[in-house]
């Protein structure tokens, strides 16, 4: 259930999208997880993707074969903050860090911000792959 304080966040189809125990389409009424349901689905919503709004998403995938370097780390902070600030607007973004594991080819990004109108300072780790998961 939305309180009072968080109503203006809004609510919407949970992600991955499904049905609850009576057949209708599940939503995320916590706004905290549809918030964070939304950043999951524009970071991992490439550029061109969506059919009606080509523009949606981020630049991330766009470095899934790229080394793992220093400019790839600054790319994807740049790409993030772009796309978060671009897409999210119920959000403040506070930080971006990108903390690489070489041995995974993962790098883990940690997003800390907080809801509009808040001071429920949150952290979310959003890991992504430099190589496709096989």
């Amino acid at each position: 259930m939305v309180d009072g304080q968080t109503a203006h966040l809004g609510t919407g189809w949970t992600f991955p999208i499904g049905v609850n125990t009576q057949g209708n389409l599940r939503f995320s009424a916590h706004a905290i997880r549809n918030i964070e349901e939304s950043i999951a689905i524009i970071l991992g919503t490439k550029l061109g993707e969506r059919v009606y709004r080509p523009e949606f998403g981020s630049r991330l995938s766009e470095l899934t074969f790229a080394p793992m370097n220093t400019q790839t780390l600054l790319l994807i902070r740049l790409y993030v903050t772009e796309a978060l600030q671009r897409w999210e607007p119920r959000i403040v973004l506070d930080g971006v860090y990108t903390e690489p594991d070489p041995i995974e080819g993962r790098v883990d990004i940690t997003l800390e911000y907080h809801p509009k109108q808040t001071h429920d300072y949150r952290s979310l780790v959003y890991p992504f792959y430099l190589t496709p998961i096989t």
